[in-house]
């Protein structure tokens, strides 16, 4: 599959978007009624998970905007229970659950991705995956990512982050991959190269909903986000 040639890699970025996703699509059809959460309720969804391979401290919410984090809403669309809706400009990946309804997560999606929309389906997961640099990257940062040209074992430090949602199309990879990261202040911000990648905590949640072969959307209004400064303590 060609890959498309205008792309860039900030922050250790782990995948490339590729040409496939130019294909025609129209714009999200969907709107968000948020439900109201307490600080407490989001505290438990962003909690320590110490039985994970590689145990997650709790989130620290304080580096989050509010608006980004994981809860349910109306989903105002055609797609079927299941399918994932990713709303590039928006920052958000929505989980249709059914009766106009849909979990909603906030998103990173690098800037190269603001022009790229079409479908795929999941064709692999990987919990903890391994990540190898592509020789762009190598040649791009070689102090950074040489040292990995040989692959990086999964783990905290790994910019797949606890989980990944392999898309494919046509029955190959099309390098375009739904991850976590271990930066979670990136959340909403141009990051990863196109990539969408999610808050740990999130990410694992999607990861135990959905399954292989689920459809994802990918869609683009061509319009960056407005966000209002993180959340503080208090949320």
């Amino acid at each position: 599959m060609k890959i498309d040639s205008r792309r860039s890699f900030l922050k250790g970025s782990a995948c490339v978007l590729p040409a496939a996703f130019l294909g025609a699509c129209s714009p999200a059809s969907q709107s968000a009624s948020n439900l109201n959460m307490s600080a407490s309720a989001f505290q438990a969804l962003y909690g320590p998970k110490p039985n994970e391979r590689f145990p997650l401290e709790a989130l620290d919410l304080g580096e989050i905007n509010e608006d980004l984090l994981r809860r349910e809403v109306s989903f105002r669309g055609s797609e079927p229970r299941g399918t994932i809706v990713v709303d590039v400009a928006a920052r958000y990946l929505y989980l249709v659950t059914g009766n106009g309804r849909a979990l909603r997560y906030g998103v990173g999606v690098g800037r190269a991705g603001y022009d790229y929309r079409g479908e795929a389906i999941i064709g692999r997961k990987a919990a903890w995956p391994g990540w190898t640099p592509t020789p762009s990257m190598i040649s791009d940062n070689p102090a950074k990512n040489r040292p990995w040209a040989g692959g990086m074992p999964g783990g905290l430090e790994n910019p797949l982050g606890a989980r990944a949602l392999y898309l494919y199309s046509d029955g190959a990879d099309t390098m375009y991959r739904i991850h976590g990261t271990n930066e979670p202040w990136s959340i909403g911000q141009p990051v990863s190269s196109g990539c969408v990648r999610m808050l740990n905590h999130d990410v694992i949640d999607l990861f135990d909903r959905v399954q292989q072969g689920a459809r994802v959307i990918v869609r683009n209004t061509g319009r960056a986000p407005v966000r209002a400064p993180a959340v503080t303590a208090a949320l």
